[in-house]
């Protein structure tokens, strides 16, 4: 574009100043080609001229202004950057912008209320750019792109001290603990977040630039596990600023920790530390202040200490951290005095705090002395001892302090990673790198150099980052590449680092003997004069420059060999590993180098072994001591390299004042800061190709404007935009078109911006004209009109003034009406009174000649008139006689249909009028009955209610602890109700009960299927072992059967065989005897059941018995006798084999015994378990119980206790009622027993001796269904499998709503007919877990938890309504009263059953949630209900960012419609009640008015008059819908009302104090702070808009600073209403269900 048509005039431009950078101004005269000078006119009216050596910068349009990204600019460059940061700052209060994959972080100076949960969950799950700027964004993005992308992440959060980089890192460590929370009760995200405290103690400091200064870098590594979960955290730390702990310039502090431990000195097991207050100690008061504003010491003291706790730090070690803290107070307090020859020091022996050190640290207190003054010499030959001048000896002593806290530092660091390390294999990390900024000071020394060396690195990486995403993007759309130059500070790096760079020759002067600062200097200027990034300054010869790539930095040399050697005497270093105590000692033990070699990452699997970058203690010999710079290049370059292998994200943390005032913005110290961090130069990168790009969706909406008709038709957008951009834009290098986006040069857009606002101001001023022209047109024809009527309303009021004239002049005169005429026309013809009175006089004689013929004519003619007046006059009342009689004769039979067509519709009327009295008659004779139904019984419950009320408040004032309590709980209750407040009350608190129950209830489960597997485990093991056993047994049995039979045969010596036998006998009647102990019982019922007969039978078979063992028994000799009587008389009667038979049977009766005592044994067992579940369980919830109550106030715990109290009382009533009624039931059963028993005895003892002689058929009567269905007990399983398990909504579709509700109540009422209480319990018990199986299975199905909260409801109702309550019984029928059941109160598992519909309700919810939320934001906001009302502004990099899967994912409101309706159909198809289906809309709209205002407070780009439009008429069609389905009375619209309040909050004006007062009036549900918010957030859409100015807002805030509001910006859309389960009978009877075949209930039968 020509420059004569940029910079005309009405451009604005940018210019140089020397206090605001940049200032603005206005072309007052248009630029032509040649002009050397440029006419300006400033804010203030001032005009200058402004020689055109090089054109200014152009300022991008208002609309453009205050946009979420820097890069959403057309023009890009510094003044237009600056001024937007601080239009966001100061005008929307905005601290957070993206200018590109960098998020620029102001310090606001204030706590912000920006960083709730709340406000974690909404950006939670939420891509880059679809959210206002934040740094939960960033971490977002971090936490998304590591779990699609597998690849390790990292945040780089830097800037200068005090502009809020621990806070941010901070802010960004919370959010991956609050969404990657760990899986396991280990709570590692709330150590990763304690280890902040200990390190903010111990590393940051007050400097005179912020107040919590980081004094060291750190990179945080937090683990995830494959499910991204964290698992773990480690730290590394770099450059610790040792050098503050002996040394602080004014107005800055020590350490922290330093302050804590003197603030807290006076607690009692701190006296042994001897310390009193921070200004009594040299290292700690040298900067003078030791207290910083709004900081309590003490109080942080305890947080550090906690925080230790909380890491498994030990107290033991805890108090030797503060001990080795002590000491180093101490040692800067020791008095070091110069000896005369001013070469040696010494140390008085009784210095206080000598003794304190050597005592605190467990050294010897002669050495220490000793060594402090004195240092040793060793040279090859042999080894001196020197002492050492008072500097000397000062130097050393700071070295030495420096040196145990740096070591101490280190300690706490490896600590604080062992407690966060993890055995669990880590899958990913996101790495936090918190790290010092770009520093450049008056005096800069060895610390600034590393620091600047290490931003050298991070930029260097940063512009390779940059520079890859963009040709990554180039390549992606097929945008020829072409090379962009940009700042590679290789040459400044290479510097520094390279062989004999900086940091080589000042390691290498170090070695040096005599080395010194000044040689350092020299070598440094004879090595790299030529360089172009290193400069000698001219009047120094102990500094040089290094040309950084933010600026140029000038460094001392003085100090920088001894702060790089770091020396600390290696004698000192001994007597301290020489401590007493354990933990000193291993401080200062030789260490191997601690900075380890990694290879570079590979891939995404790759992991890192992360130590802790710490300066490592070598052994006091300097030649093998590497240095600090040495160590710090080392662990740079591993940082470089754990950063290269993961993704980037930045934060550029800007400090907008020096003074730490909020909200005020410097521009100097701004942009110094932006071109120091990089945001410039990724500006200048992403200027130099094609920032601005467009999706051709959004250019051809924004951009149809400047199209024509026929273009606008074509279906082909992409041609359509082609074509226009060829036509408007004649450069072809000013944009490129990929395959999704346009990609448009710096300034295009602003040239476009000005083309469509100049169409516009045409199209306006063409409007305007044709309007203004058409109320001309209007205004001059009401002018004519009213002109016209004012001069006829004058012309004959002078007509009439003439007429009385000439009446006054002569009446009936001829003359006169001659005259009378002519002053008409006269009149008439615009001739006036005066000229025509003049006239008069000459024509006074000609009319008196005339007068006396117009008289004879006169009289003629008045005879004619008569004649003819009179003959008219007759023949007139002859016309009007015929007429009269006429009609007359039609009158009369037209009257007499009209009339019988009246009475016809009279009498339909009259019929119609008594039906309808007959109607409302009866319909009010019902609706009074009802009406006085209903009275009576809300009187009798009034009653009860009273009762209660009054019993409560007995039972208050005897349990409360004093009067006013009581008094409050009583005048509380007068004034709720005391039905409403236990309702609300018992509501909520049920809720939470019945979630904590479900959740237990799940874990009984799981517990339940474990306890069975190790049963059957169990089981096979004791079978295994029973099995085992009876082998045994067995085998035993044999060998002795074989014994036997082998002496038998045998032909052994009768001893011999008598003694073996005798074993044998023996070992039979312990058996025996074993026997009768056992099973006596058993053998004397035997006894005396068989007795004579079966004694007789056993004869028999003895003797058989007898027979067949003699064979075996006998011997060949003739000597076989038995000397022993026993063995004798047992052969005789051959009771062997009825011993051996017995033996058997002994062991099924053992066996069988065992397995009793084992079931028996497994049955306890159980039972022991589920009592102490149970025992668990109420535990649980005591404790739970108690922690709510400790959280109360006094009066809600006394308010708790008695509700628990009464809990607990009717449990034990209910747990008493239940022992009665089964004592009652068995006492019942018992005696019907006992009477069958003596029916039996009768008629056995009457009719023993009769017998039937003819069979007898018995017919079985016919009875109707009485509603009742009986089935088997082993059938259960069988009922429920079919009836609820395996049962699919469509198979009962066409049948009653909620059969299987019905079939159960039939099966329950035929168990309670037939007085089966087990039965009952069993069937209930099996359904509730039989649904609670199913929806586990299914808990993402709409359509089946809906069906099954219809039913569990339906049966609730069932149980209500058939519970014989007559409270329930009000709507029954007389059949229905019949139906009800007989035995049993269910009240209990009407309870259960109210707490699963609950339960279901939650979950059926869920669901709708899941499916419904992400439409939500899509339709509300984003798509446009009404075409082409939106114009869509220019985005950024971010609305390309990486996070974004390809594919559209955008929702229109008819898809939420198509949903609800979804929803509300499956509801009412289920038979759901209506007042649930109320309930599910009404908490459904909620979720969509909370996540719409939460995502319209949280979006710049949607908070304009358009977007309030589209959301009004959003709201307005789901109203419509609400009336469609008829749920107004739901509430769900008006819990629309604060989104509604927002819409018209959007589209109200906003300039005066009268508009402020409107919204005030009308946004009632919304809060200050979301109004405010709103009204900050508000961008114009087109130029034409203006903003919300600073003083509107400010106005705003005065009127409503008198409102109490909650403080919390965002809803929560989590939140859910108490559900209520309204009674809801159903009129259908029992005996009227029909169950159809599909069930497959044929195992059940109708009663």
């Amino acid at each position: 574009v020509a420059a004569h048509y940029l910079y005309s005039e009405g451009s604005r431009v940018w210019i140089p100043d020397p206090d605001e950078v940049w200032k603005s101004a206005e072309i007052i005269k248009d630029y032509k080609e040649g002009d050397k000078s440029l006419h300006l006119k400033l804010e203030d009216d001032t005009v200058i001229d402004l020689k055109t050596n090089q054109l200014p910068f152009l300022r991008n349009p208002d609309i453009l202004v205050g946009e979420n990204d820097l890069t959403a600019l057309s023009y890009l460059h510094e003044p237009a950057v600056l001024h937007n940061l601080k239009v966001r700052f100061l005008e929307s209060n905005h601290i957070y912008t993206y200018c590109g994959i960098v998020l620029v972080a102001i310090n606001p100076y204030e706590q912000l209320p920006i960083y709730e949960q709340d406000v974690i969950y909404a950006y939670s799950g939420q891509n880059m750019g679809d959210m206002d700027p934040h740094i939960f964004a960033v971490a977002e993005e971090a936490y998304k792109q590591m779990a699609r992308d597998e690849k390790n992440q990292s945040i780089i959060v830097s800037g200068e001290s005090g502009a809020g980089k621990t806070v941010s890192a901070k802010y960004a460590m919370r959010f991956f603990a609050s969404v990657g929370g760990s899986a396991s009760e280990t709570n590692i995200e709330e150590k990763v977040l304690a280890s902040s405290p200990i390190m903010e103690a111990i590393g940051n400091a007050k400097t005179t630039r912020n107040d919590n200064s980081s004094r060291f870098g750190k990179y945080i590594q937090i683990g995830f596990d494959k499910r991204y979960h964290i698992i773990g955290a480690n730290m590394r730390t770099y450059l610790l600023e040792k050098s503050r702990v002996v040394f602080q310039a004014e107005d800055e502090r020590n350490y922290h920790i330093f302050y804590q431990l003197c603030a807290s000195a006076s607690l009692p097991e701190f006296k042994d530390l001897e310390l009193t207050c921070a200004e009594d100690f040299f290292y700690t008061s040298m900067g003078g202040e030791t207290t910083i504003d709004g900081v309590d010491d003490a109080e942080d003291f305890e947080k550090t200490r906690h925080a230790f706790t909380l890491l498994g730090v030990k107290e033991s070690h805890q108090m030797s951290i503060f001990k080795i803290i002590a000491s180093i107070l101490h040692l800067g307090n020791l008095e070091i005095h110069a000896e005369r020859d001013g070469d040696s020091s010494s140390i008085s022996k009784q210095d206080e705090h000598l003794n304190n050190f050597c005592s605190l640290l467990g050294v010897e207190h002669s050495q220490m002395e000793h060594w402090l003054c004195h240092r040793k010499l060793v040279t090859t030959a042999e080894t001196y001892i020197k002492p050492m001048s008072l500097q000397q000896a000062v130097n050393a002593r700071n070295a030495l302090a420096k040196h145990i806290y740096a070591q101490l530092f280190n300690w706490i660091v490896e600590h604080i990673n062992k407690a966060l390390h993890t055995t669990v294999k880590q899958h990913s990390f996101i790495g936090v790198l918190d790290i010092y900024g770009f520093e450049t000071f008056e005096v800069n020394s060895f610390e600034q150099f590393c620091i600047n060396y290490a931003n050298e690195k991070l930029q260097q990486q940063f512009n390779s980052h940059v520079f890859k995403l963009e040709q990554e993007e180039y390549m992606k759309e097929g945008i020829p590449w072409t090379l962009i130059d940009f700042y590679d500070n290789q040459p400044c790096i290479d510097l520094i680092e390279a062989k004999l760079g900086i940091l080589d020759l000042l390691d290498e002067e170090c070695k040096v003997p005599k080395g010194t600062d000044e040689n350092w200097a020299q070598k440094l200027y004879d090595r790299h004069s030529s360089s172009q990034h290193f400069q000698k300054p001219r009047m120094s010869n102990t500094s040089f420059i290094v040309v950084h790539f933010a600026d140029k930095v000038e460094y001392q040399c003085d100090g920088f060999l001894e702060k790089n050697r770091d020396t600390v005497y290696e004698e000192q270093i001994n007597i301290l590993k020489a401590s007493k105590y354990q933990m000193v000692a291993d401080l200062f033990h030789d260490e191997k180098d601690s900075v380890p070699v990694t290879p570079a990452l590979k891939g995404a699997s790759s992991k890192i072994s992360v130590r802790s970058a710490k300066p490592s203690v070598k052994a006091a010999n300097k030649e093998h001591k590497k240095t600090v710079g040495h160590q710090f290049r080392n662990s740079l370059h591993l940082l470089m390299e754990t950063l290269n292998a993961t993704t980037p994200h930045y934060v550029r943390c800007i400090k907008p004042n020096d003074e730490k005032l909020p909200f005020k913005f410097d521009p100097k110290r701004a942009v110094q800061q932006l071109r120091a961090c990089g945001v410039l130069e990724t500006i200048r990168i992403s200027a130099a190709g094609y920032p601005s790009r467009w999706s051709y969706h959004d250019f051809f909406n924004r951009y149809r404007v400047l199209m024509k008709k026929r273009e606008i038709s074509k279906n082909d957008k992409k041609l359509v935009c082609k074509t226009l951009l060829e036509n408007l834009i004649k450069d072809p290098d000013k944009f490129q078109f990929g395959r999704t986006k346009i990609f448009f040069r710096a300034g295009q857009v602003a040239y476009l911006e000005k083309l469509r606002a100049d169409k516009f101001r045409a199209a306006t001023i063409m409007i305007q004209k044709t309007v203004r022209g058409w109320l001309q047109r209007v205004k001059y024809r009401r002018m004519r009109e009213a002109a016209i009527t004012i001069q006829r309303y004058t012309r004959g009021h002078l007509i009439g003034f003439g007429v009385c004239w000439l009446y006054l002049l002569g009446k009936g005169n001829v003359r006169t009406d001659i005259y009378y005429l002519e002053f008409i026309t006269f009149h008439i013809q615009g001739i006036s009174t005066c000229s025509f009175c003049k006239q008069s006089c000459s024509y006074h004689c000609f009319l008196s000649l005339g007068c006396d013929l117009q008289n004879k004519e006169y009289k003629h003619l008045n005879e004619q008139l008569s004649t003819l007046t009179s003959a008219y006059a007759t023949e007139v009342e002859k016309l009007k006689k015929e007429l009269e009689q006429n009609r007359q004769n039609q009158g009369d039979d037209n009257r007499l249909v009209n009339l019988q067509e009246e009475i016809k519709s009279l009498r339909l009327e009259l019929g119609k009028a008594h039906s309808e009295r007959k109607i409302i008659e009866d319909t009010h004779d019902k609706e009074r009955d009802l009406l006085r139904k209903r009275v009576s019984d809300l009187e009798d419950e009034n009653i009860l209610l009273k009762q209660e009320k009054e019993e409560l408040n007995n039972r208050i004032l005897c349990q409360s602890e004093g009067k006013k309590k009581g008094l409050w709980l009583h005048n509380t209750w007068n004034k709720l109700g005391i039905k409403e407040f236990f309702l609300k009350l018992e509501r909520s608190r049920y809720q939470n009960l019945v979630k904590e129950y479900s959740r237990l209830e799940q874990r009984y489960d799981n517990l339940r299927d474990e306890m069975t597997i190790i049963k059957i485990i169990f089981g096979i093991l004791q079978r295994q072992e029973l099995e085992s056993e009876n082998k045994k047994l067995k085998n035993e049995l044999n060998e002795l059967r074989k014994a036997v039979v082998d002496r038998a045969t045998q032909n052994n010596s009768s001893g011999d065989f008598q003694e073996g036998y005798s074993l044998l006998l023996n070992q039979l009647k312990s058996a025996n005897e074993e026997l009768e102990v056992r099973k006596e019982e058993v053998l004397i019922l035997r006894t005396q059941i068989i007795k004579a007969a079966q004694q007789k039978e056993t004869g028999k078979n003895m003797v058989i018995e007898r027979e067949n063992l003699v064979p075996f028994l006998s011997a060949p000799n003739t000597e076989y006798s038995l000397k022993t009587e026993d063995w004798g008389y047992l052969n005789e009667d051959g009771e062997l084999g009825l011993a051996y038979q017995g033996l058997k049977q002994v062991a099924r009766l053992l066996e069988a015994q065992l397995q009793d005592q084992r079931r028996e044994h497994e049955e306890e067992v159980e039972t022991l378990k589920s009592q102490m579940e149970a025992l668990r369980e109420e535990m649980e919830k005591q404790q739970q119980a108690f922690f709510q109550t400790l959280q109360l106030s006094p009066e809600a715990q006394v308010e708790f206790g008695i509700q628990q109290e009464i809990t607990r009382l009717t449990n034990e009533n209910l747990d008493l009622k239940e022992m009665q009624e089964k004592l009652e039931k068995n006492e019942k059963k018992l005696k019907k027993q006992l009477k069958i028993y003596m029916k039996k005895v009768q008629d056995f003892e009457g009719n023993s001796g009769l017998e039937l002689t003819r069979q007898v058929t018995v017919q079985r009567k016919e009875k109707d269904f009485q509603g009742m269905l009986e089935y088997h007990k082993e059938d259960e399983p069988l009922l429920i499998r079919n009836l609820i398990t395996d049962l699919k909504p469509q198979t009962v579709s066409a049948t009653v709503p909620c059969l299987p509700a019905y079939i159960l109540y039939m099966c329950i009422r035929h168990a309670d007919y037939i007085n089966d209480d087990l039965k009952v319990h069993s069937l209930l018990t099996s359904t509730i877990n039989g649904i609670k199986k199913v929806l586990k299975k299914h808990n993402d199905d709409f359509q089946m938890t809906s069906f099954w909260l219809a039913n569990t409801s339906r049966l609730l109702h069932c149980l209500k309504q058939y519970s014989g309550d007559t409270g329930f019984m009000t709507q029954n029928t007389t059949k229905q009263n019949e139906h009800c059941l007989k035995n049993f109160d269910l009240t209990e598992y009407r309870q259960v059953l109210s707490d699963l519909s609950i339960q279901i309700y939650q979950q059926l919810f869920k669901i709708a949630e899941g499916m419904l939320q992400p439409m939500i934001v899509s339709a509300m906001l984003e798509n446009e209900s009404i075409q082409s009302l939106c114009g869509v502004k220019p985005m950024g990099y971010r609305k390309r960012s990486s996070s974004m899967v390809d594919g559209d994912n955008t929702y229109s409101l008819d898809a939420v419609i198509r949903q609800m309706n979804t929803f509300h159909s499956i509801m009412c198809d289920q038979g759901l009640d209506p007042e649930i289906i109320q309930q599910v809309c009404k908490q459904l709209f909620y979720m969509i008015n909370a996540v719409t205002l939460n995502n319209l407070l949280l979006r710049k780009d949607v908070c304009s008059w358009s977007t309030g439009m589209q959301l009004r008429y959003n709201i307005s069609q789901l109203e419509e819908w609400l009336r469609g389905k008829n749920l107004q009375q739901s509430g769900a619209a008006q819990i629309m009302e604060p989104l509604i309040q927002a819409a018209q909050l959007l589209q109200l004006k906003k300039k005066t104090s009268e508009d402020a007062e409107a919204i005030c009036s009308l946004c009632t549900s919304l809060t200050t702070q979301q109004i405010v918010k709103i009204l900050n957030l508000y961008t114009p859409i087109n130029e034409f808009e203006e903003r919300v100015t600073v003083a509107f807002i400010r106005n705003i805030q005065a009127h409503l600073q008198e409102r109490n509001d909650s403080p919390q910006l965002l809803l929560d859309y989590k939140y859910m209403f108490p559900v209520v389960f309204p009674f809801n009978p159903s009129s259908i009877t029992m005996d009227s269900i029909h169950i159809p075949a599909s069930l497959n209930l044929e195992f059940v039968n109708q009663v």
